[in-house]
């Protein structure tokens, strides 16, 4: 990452009031870039939002995705060069629940702001954040590439593909016409402190052990490809600086999962964490039945190693012990911007950044 490169640079980040997003911002106000977020309000109490302080230190909108008129207003006053896009419905689980409002967030959502940019002179390039989740899973234990068939059983899932379909359809109707560089990006199961979600494994198992409660678990053996937050985000930031200065070459389809060595199941990732913390708490397996989840996923990222140079650089025990040494500080009542400024300062110096 070029950190000159970002400073008055003028950004557009939707869904900043997530966990992702939140830290997103973070990262970028660190940099010194000029930042606008566009999201609903905070979506869970406690929220990292809240708890760094975000809104004090960057232009804040809080306003609904699906809203086009609303959205393309703010975007046209802001003028914004380049533009993340998180505003999601994040969550397998809830997307049984309301597969209804699923889709409607994650595919208009980004056919809304795709639309929006056309008519902004400003916009240079747009990273689309959608999910490992969006292939076509065949559950056997070769990692997906970018090239691998989009497909999605859950909706959830299936709504990450049509937002990567729609992607490409803009990238080729429009958004390359107009200059404008988008690619899209695939990260791994992010983990890191901030999260709040539910029906989320580390925050369910974060919450519980605060509350000297039991952990319960579903699906102990199936297996993901487990990341530290700051992992992925690095990936995207370094694209857009890639879409912005050499146009639409990188306006592509990327993946940004770990490698091999991160990819444990649930059950493990649970006993670690557990271990970390230091409690002599036993998870308990939910064993009710459950909508279907995957059981087996992972990423293939050697394009990203290759042509962007991106490499993970935690492996899997300190992504688990930076992600549970912050919900520990937060357990302390610690400052929780100045710990997560100082987890990013930390994170910068591996590898000489």
């Amino acid at each position: 990452m070029n950190n000159q490169f970002w400073i008055g640079k003028k950004v557009l980040i939707t869904g900043h009031t997530g966990f992702k997003g939140g830290w997103l911002s973070l990262l970028l106000q660190n940099k010194g870039a000029e930042i606008l977020g566009y999201a609903l309000e905070p979506p869970t109490q406690p929220n990292f939002f809240t708890q760094v302080d975000l809104e004090h230190h960057m232009a804040s909108v809080f306003g609904d995705i699906r809203d086009i008129e609303h959205l393309k207003k703010v975007i046209a006053n802001f003028k914004p060069e380049i533009i993340f896009h998180l505003a999601a419905q994040s969550l397998v689980r809830e997307s049984y629940r309301n597969p209804r409002e699923t889709f409607e967030i994650n595919i208009m959502g980004t056919v809304n702001l795709l639309d929006a940019i056309r008519e902004c002179d400003s916009v240079r390039a747009i990273v689309n954040v959608t999910s490992d989740k969006c292939y076509e899973n065949k559950e056997w234990v070769w990692s997906y590439r970018e090239n691998d068939p989009i497909g999605g059983r859950d909706p959830y899932s299936c709504s990450k593909g049509c937002s990567e379909l729609i992607t490409s359809s803009f990238r080729q109707s429009f958004l390359n016409e107009l200059g404008i560089s988008v690619a899209s990006v695939r990260a791994g199961n992010v983990i890191g402190g901030g999260d709040w979600s539910q029906e989320r494994l580390v925050p369910d198992i974060m919450k519980a052990i605060i509350d000297n409660a039991k952990p319960v678990i579903r699906n102990p053996l199936a297996i993901r490809p487990w990341q530290y937050v700051l992992e992925p985000l690095s990936g995207y930031i370094l694209l857009a600086e890639k879409l912005f200065m050499n146009g639409i070459k990188y306006g592509e389809p990327w993946n940004f999962g770990p490698p091999d060595s991160h990819v444990v199941t649930v059950g493990e990732l649970t006993n670690f964490a557990m271990q970390e913390w230091g409690t002599s708490l036993h998870y308990e397996y939910d064993q009710s039945k459950a909508p279907y989840e995957t059981q087996v996923l992972k990423l293939d990222s050697s394009k990203a190693r290759m042509f962007l140079g991106w490499e993970t650089k935690l492996d899997i025990l300190d992504t688990i012990k930076w992600t549970v040494d912050w919900y520990q500080a937060y357990a302390f009542g610690d400052n929780l911007r100045q710990i997560s400024l100082e987890y990013i300062r930390k994170y910068e110096k591996i590898g000489g950044e």
